[in-house]
């Protein structure tokens, strides 16, 4: 048992909005062991910060973790040499050039198709309507499944999400997340030989290309899949939330005093949309008056290192001007976020000028509340939105 402090959390109270809980663990005991989530939790910055990094004591690698065991053994639950070569492997996928080269001129094509269709309602749910197919298309190229339809990438996802999450060990979560596992294994199966005949830049090409093992293969573009099509779909709702509530914030935009990448990376600061990392103990360690022990299991609270008052001035503000440089919304150590240079061209280089280049005069639907929960994964459940009319592409 942990001798860290014990802070107790109302579940469903930390779901609807974790901060306030997070930043009572900054002040009174920033490393806790929380009974309810059976961790011990880490939620100061510079702690995340440093600690992440230690692989030889917080490691990734977690054998009878929901994440190995639902979705097989992937690139983000290895460490060292093991993880460097399976992220090698995958890279030339997701690299800087090739988001520049190849994806964000798909990314563009499907926003304005999305938006084409949209345009002349006047009125919809965003999140489902725009981010939601917008994201799970362009995951559909970038992972090479692109013989699926987009509501099976997004429900597949939410599965794997659901599963990797259901430490209460909810059965019917588990079923759900066995059925979406399944279906990429066919989606894969069937793309195997499309794409060994015509090599691309998707994940599943550049993986077979470097002869990974096809057990590995399978896990790694589950991994894709399971954050790369929340983390987007999230943040361009979210951002678009943002931005609404927040006119001062927009003017500054369409002023030219600010860019749409400040906006995502500020957004993504605020309400980071994977808001925790668990990782599991593997040796003794001391730090900050803590003992760990092997087996312990740990969460790098991400969404409460981004509110830090120590590294942010106003934290709970949304302020598209700050200096996010401390944000860790994308990891700190060598499990930095591989899909982040995709995420950042997706909503900052496409999504948000697309919407508010096509949408004329968008505001929100006050007819229906926005709803907005989770702590480990944190979005949007809903954008209901309007506007006066369209631009054309």
């Amino acid at each position: 048992m942990s001798n860290a402090p014990h802070f107790d959390i109302d579940v469903p109270a930390f779901w609807a909005d974790p901060y306030p809980a997070l930043a009572r663990m900054r002040r009174e005991a920033p490393i806790a062991f929380v009974p309810q989530l059976g961790s011990t939790v880490f939620t100061r910055r510079d702690d995340i910060f440093t600690q992440e990094k230690r692989i030889d004591v917080f490691s990734s690698h977690q054998p009878a973790g929901l994440m190995n065991t639902l979705m097989g053994h992937n690139m983000m639950r290895k460490d060292g040499d093991a993880h460097m070569k399976e992220r090698a492997a995958m890279f030339p996928s997701v690299s800087p050039r090739t988001v520049r080269d190849t994806w964000i001129r798909q990314f563009q094509a499907h926003a304005d198709r999305i938006l084409d269709e949209l345009a002349p309602r006047g009125r919809t749910d965003l999140a489902k309507a725009f981010a939601l197919p917008l994201s799970a298309e362009c995951l559909k190229d970038i992972t090479g499944l692109t013989n699926i339809r987009f509501q099976d990438m997004d429900a597949w996802s939410q599965a794997m999400i659901d599963g990797i999450a259901n430490y209460s060990g909810d059965k019917a979560v588990e079923a759900r997340c066995h059925a979406a596992t399944a279906g990429i294994d066919a989606a894969i199966d069937d793309m195997v030989p499309v794409v060994k005949k015509h090599p691309n830049s998707s994940i599943l090409s550049v993986l077979l290309a470097a002869a990974q093992p096809m057990e590995s293969v399978r896990a790694n573009i589950k991994l894709a899949i399971s954050g790369g099509q929340n983390e987007p779909r999230d943040a361009i709702s979210g951002t678009v939330w943002a931005l609404l509530t927040h006119p001062d914030q927009l003017a500054l935009v369409r002023a030219g005093k600010a860019k749409w990448l400040d906006v995502f990376e500020e957004y993504a600061r605020w309400i980071a949309p994977i808001g925790m990392s668990p990782r599991r103990v593997a040796r003794h360690w001391s730090y900050g008056g803590v003992d760990f022990e092997p087996e312990d299991r740990v969460f790098f609270m991400f969404g409460s290192a981004n509110r830090d008052e120590a590294c942010f001035a106003r934290p709970d503000d949304f302020d598209i001007t700050r200096d996010t440089q401390k944000s860790i919304a994308f990891g700190a150590g060598p499990h930095y976020c591989a899909g982040a240079f995709a995420s950042r061209a997706m909503v900052a280089d496409v999504a948000l000028p697309s919407i508010f280049k096509r949408l004329n005069g968008l505001r929100l639907d006050h007819s229906e509340p926005v709803r907005i929960g989770g702590w480990a994964f944190r979005g949007l459940l809903n954008l209901p939105v309007m506007w006066d009319g369209a631009q054309h592409s």
